[in-house]
């Protein structure tokens, strides 16, 4: 595995080869590649890939291309719940076959503005949720690419798109960025606006990028976020990164303890200083608590859908937004405080360290298309609001990646911290 530039990734001849966006806006700038050339080079790997990896919903067909911003050139997927002008937005369901939205959500409209091409709709499990989506993964169609940002991940993860925009809930934006081998980033909460996408649960619910590589999605979340700063920031010379095992959530796989353990001989080699880190009291306790608050605010989000088309839901949302309806308002107003003074203790937790180290996912994409993997490794983080960004690990078999956390408002940081264990492995 590994990530490329336009050259190899626009043919379709090396499957593994990604479009970085930088490398693309690098050409543009030296005038080696016009934005309509970079948009065809996306065109053409779509062409050869999507009809073994079926990541994508609809497809532009007469895109209008900008020729000036900072992301001229650059094909953009967005997530099919997510709303877009010019294509569907279906949501993943067949209650929204052919649905089309007046405007654009907020965060397209941005990528429009920035010079962007809206190229196409991604897949997503209904309503972002953990029905699986029929989109295979770009480096073994026999695995799941993950969900809920299924074809997000996997479109970046085959070559055939330099950026996508998925969202996080409980763990799709970095579980699949990890099963398909793409850099990934989860920003801190409402860094990005959510006007304009489906509601699943409004205390939770994360946009995030998927990229080649992590210099890629730094560019793409301090253009989008209009904070520059975002890509300039340095990683310290010698970062103090705490490595976090999540042990109440269960024992990763061989894979993941071996990504996670490469990841940390890295971070060393490149002059970090790491240490083990034991979460305390009480964020184990709102680890536990997330689906509390995820399910009892779809529950409420979802009331239409329930309402006026129960039937048409897919089965394990269906079942789990039943199931929701036994929350009581008390249980949920009690996780809600759990994780409140979560926030704080980690964020006192910071004081000691200028990243954390952990899981992207229990282990590699698991066999078979019925079930879009465990998030047990992100959920905590996502509750946290705290930005999440996966590095992929290289190595033998499918992708497994791991995933740094910096302090809520601190993207940056998770970002230069990333690109430094990146740059490490890669040396590696």
């Amino acid at each position: 595995m590994r990530a490329a530039g336009v050259d190899s990734g626009g043919s379709g001849s090396d499957w593994y080869a990604m479009l970085s966006l930088v490398d693309i806006r690098s050409r543009i700038a030296a005038g080696t590649l016009t934005p309509e050339g970079a948009v065809r080079l996306s065109r053409e790997a779509v062409a050869a890939r999507e009809p073994a990896v079926g990541a994508l919903v609809s497809v532009a067909q007469d895109p209008v291309i900008p020729v000036e911003g900072p992301f001229a050139g650059i094909a953009v997927g967005v997530k099919d719940i997510i709303d877009t002008a010019d294509l569907p937005t279906q949501m993943g369901s067949p209650i929204y076959a052919g649905w089309r939205p007046r405007g654009d959500a907020a965060v397209v409209s941005r990528l429009r503005a920035l010079g962007a091409c809206v190229l196409a709709k991604t897949t997503t499990s209904p309503f972002a949720g953990i029905d699986p989506t029929g989109t295979r993964n770009p480096h073994d169609p026999g695995h799941t690419p993950g969900g809920s940002s299924a074809g997000s991940a996997a479109a970046v993860g085959a070559g055939m798109l330099p950026l996508a925009l998925g969202t996080q809930t409980g763990g799709s934006v970095i579980r699949p960025a990890s099963f398909c081998g793409c850099a990934a980033i989860k920003p801190s909460f409402r860094l990005l606006p959510t006007v304009g996408v489906k509601t699943f649960s409004w205390a939770l619910d994360t946009l995030g990028l998927f990229g080649a590589e992590v210099r890629d999605v730094a560019y793409a979340l301090a253009h989008l976020a209009g904070r520059p700063e975002i890509d300039g920031a340095a990683s310290p010379d010698a970062p103090r990164i705490g490595l976090v095992l999540q042990d109440f959530a269960g024992a990763a796989e061989p894979e993941a303890q071996r990504a996670l353990e490469a990841a940390r001989r890295a971070a060393e080699r490149a002059g970090a200083r790491v240490s083990e880190v034991a979460l305390p009291a009480p964020l184990p306790e709102a680890w536990a608590l997330h689906g509390v608050i995820q399910d009892y605010e779809a529950r409420q989000a979802l009331a239409w859908e329930i309402a006026a088309h129960r039937a048409e839901l897919p089965e394990k949302v269906g079942r789990q937004l039943d199931a929701a309806a036994a929350i009581p308002a008390a249980e949920y107003d009690a996780a809600r405080r759990c994780a409140h003074r979560s926030r704080r203790v980690l964020k006192d937790l910071f004081g000691d360290f200028d990243a954390l180290l952990t899981f992207s996912a229990a282990g590699p994409a698991p066999a078979g298309l019925g079930s879009t993997g465990d998030p047990r490794y992100n959920r905590l983080w996502t509750l946290m609001g705290v930005p999440c960004v996966n590095v992929a690990v290289p190595g033998d078999g499918l992708p497994v990646g791991a995933q740094v956390i910096a302090r809520f408002g601190d993207d940056g940081r998770a970002l230069a911290v990333a690109r430094r264990i990146e740059a490490a492995l890669a040396r590696g």
